[in-house]
């Protein structure tokens, strides 16, 4: 009996870690995430909030999915350079004007970026700084 509880309990510990194992790719999404949160906080929540609804009219929401989802190579030149002008997130049109935030590096932006498309119902994986450095070649 000693020996069977002793089987059970060695099994179980191998299968719990085995199942907590995360690749290499999913750790750095998940502290790429997990800073994202926290810069998210400091320099997004005031307008965007804290679970992305947006402020009324001022600011959108960061919960349309098919938006960010479209517009994912936009968002780095969205938080490096700001935006103004007209935008239609969820068929409700915003013109307000964000700040820019250009003393960003580009790892920062693409934290708060993984951190947007991760959340608020978003599932878009990771986004590394080269893809951002990428995007805002082709800012416009």
């Amino acid at each position: 009996m000693r020996k069977l509880i002793i089987s059970t309990l060695f099994l179980i510990t191998i299968a719990t870690m085995i199942y907590s194992c995360q690749s290499s790719e999913q750790l750095k999404q998940d502290i790429y995430y997990a800073n994202g949160r926290d810069l998210y906080i400091k320099h997004c929540q005031n307008c965007h909030g804290s679970k992305g609804e947006g402020l009324n009219a001022l600011a959108p929401p960061l919960t349309d999915t098919v938006f960010l989802r479209e517009n994912k190579q936009k968002i780095a030149c969205f938080i490096k350079n700001g935006a103004s002008g007209p935008i239609t997130v969820n068929g409700k049109k915003y013109d307000g004007k964000m700040p820019d935030f250009a003393t960003l590096a580009n790892i920062d932006i693409a934290q708060i970026v993984v951190y947007i498309t991760n959340t608020y119902g978003n599932k878009q994986g990771m986004y590394a700084p080269e893809q951002i450095a990428e995007d805002l070649k082709n800012c416009k």
